[in-house]
């Protein structure tokens, strides 16, 4: 798998992040959207998963960080289209309306597909955050497919 990380600001306060990944888009879609994977490769606490993947469909998780610390998140599916595009709207505590993510995919060949995360927020320090966090998310998954799913 390619470990290459690009990261651009778009416009205001966006990021967009670039992997290349051993791995065809059907695996990759699967361990985003199916709770036991995605619980592994995120790191979220034991039973804490729910997702419902369709359009409007809610899910959450349980995010343990590496000091032991608990951050529940909670959010919406709004466009799904497997196994290429997943836009997931965040809630974040204080505003009306969610935070969007957009996950594309790409086949690259029979074996590496091009994922590509991308998030506008509301401030500079918000979108720092956000982008160390996706950081970290793609690490899980990179290291997850890398092992074949038993992480």
């Amino acid at each position: 798998m390619s470990t290459e990380q690009t990261s651009a600001p778009a416009d205001g306060y966006s990021y967009t992040l670039t992997r290349t990944l051993a791995a065809p888009a059907a695996r990759i879609w699967q361990a985003w959207t199916t709770p036991d994977q995605y619980a592994r490769w995120t790191h979220a606490a034991p039973g804490s998963v729910e997702l419902d993947v369709r359009p409007g469909g809610a899910w959450k998780a349980t995010m343990i960080a590496p000091d032991g610390a608990e951050f529940p998140l909670t959010g919406t599916y709004v466009e799904v289209d497997e196994p290429t595009h997943l836009v997931i709207g965040m809630d974040i505590p204080g505003r009306p309306d969610p935070t969007l993510m957009t996950m594309e995919l790409t086949e690259q060949g029979p074996r590496d597909t091009v994922l590509v995360l991308r998030q506008t927020c509301e401030t500079k320090a918000e979108r720092d955050g956000a982008e160390e966090g996706s950081g970290m998310l793609l690490d899980g998954l990179e290291g997850f497919l890398a092992d074949g799913g038993k992480g």
